[in-house]
């Protein structure tokens, strides 16, 4: 049983002997004044359990402490100033990714996640999420064209006006590139998976094809990819993006397994030469999946994307970690002594 605070002991003694003598055998007189000989014992004992029972003082400052701390996270010291521009564009660095409003969440074996964010994320959290980020500097929301109907409303209701550049996931690209312009998207590429297989197949015609929809629409059009592979068969084969979206992180933490199989713990299996690629293109490049999926602290991934060379990076965020992400971005693009990739955007 865990030990209470020593004012709380004489209530526990009065009702033990509730229990016991069921009150109704006691007189009114008798009860206090076993009671009260319960409340001296306990006086006279209290020097020799001071070394169990917690002093709350301590308590109460470390609770202080703690509040201090979460309302230092959860204050904004300045909005997204830093903007880059694709085509005729102009982008935050800092852009929101879309994954977790479609439940999406890469959450190793904890089946459960998923279904958690989707019950959090309500339409309308979603919105005031969106509503924060542009209240924050962020601009643009990357993500699946399942968003475009949110959006519609979003925008329509005059909440805000956050830019969207879509994944062109769940469909061939060139049908969703068309679905998207259609939709109000400021831009859009091949999603990353589809990407890699779209080249391990050789159909870089598909790439093209999606990419002329936005093009043919004054949008810039992209491609992503998770492997580093899927970049090098582009430009060898002449195929140049208007901007490159691919992961980006380092492998130093406890479940990355490199050349292990795909157990949904690493994106980016090749950051060497992710860096290594980039410094030799002049294209915009969006980092993303620099937390390796919330594997690695914000403070190491998003320095580690804008010092790989990324112009933008896109990073998941909830409403309650966006004004610490916020603050942090803010911090390392202010301090990038180690860049050595020239802005692109």
């Amino acid at each position: 049983m865990r030990l209470c605070s020593s004012f709380l002991l004489p209530e526990l003694y009065c009702l033990h002997f509730q229990n016991k003598y069921k009150m109704e055998n006691l007189s009114k007189r008798q009860f206090l004044r076993t009671a009260g000989l319960a409340t001296a014992s306990l006086a006279l004992g209290n020097r020799a359990i001071a070394g169990i029972v917690q002093d709350p003082a301590p308590q109460a400052r470390q609770q202080q402490g703690a509040e201090q701390r979460a309302a230092q996270q959860n204050t904004l010291k300045a909005p997204i100033t830093a903007r880059g521009k694709i085509g005729n564009y102009e982008f935050s660095r800092l852009m929101i990714g879309g994954n977790p409003f479609g439940g999406w969440l890469h959450s190793r074996d904890l089946s459960y996640v998923g279904a958690l964010a989707r019950a959090y994320l309500t339409d309308d959290k979603k919105m005031q999420i969106l509503q924060m980020a542009e209240n924050c500097g962020i601009d643009t929301l990357q993500g699946h064209p399942v968003m475009l109907p949110l959006l519609k409303t979003y925008w329509s209701r005059g909440i805000g006006k956050i830019k969207f550049i879509s994944d062109c996931g769940g469909s061939d690209f060139v049908t969703a590139a068309k679905q998207s312009v259609d939709g109000g998207a400021a831009g859009g590429y091949c999603q990353g998976e589809n990407a890699d297989r779209l080249v391990r197949e050789g159909n870089f015609k598909m790439l093209e094809e999606g990419m002329k929809v936005f093009r043919d629409a004054g949008l810039p059009g992209g491609i992503g990819a998770h492997r580093i592979e899927t970049l090098i068969a582009c430009v060898k084969n002449g195929l140049i993006p208007d901007f490159w979206m691919k992961t980006t992180h380092h492998l130093n933490y406890w479940s990355a397994m490199p050349g292990g199989p795909e157990r949904d713990n690493v994106y980016c299996r090749d950051p060497d030469e992710t860096i290594a690629f980039f410094a030799e293109r002049k294209e915009p490049y969006i980092a993303f999946k620099v937390l390796a999926a919330g594997a690695i602290p914000p403070a190491e991934g998003i320095r580690f994307g804008l010092e790989a060379g990324g112009d933008f990076v896109c990073l998941g965020m909830f409403d309650f970690n966006m004004i610490q992400d916020v603050n942090i971005f803010n911090e390392v693009i202010a301090d990038l002594g180690k860049r050595k990739r020239p802005w692109c955007a």
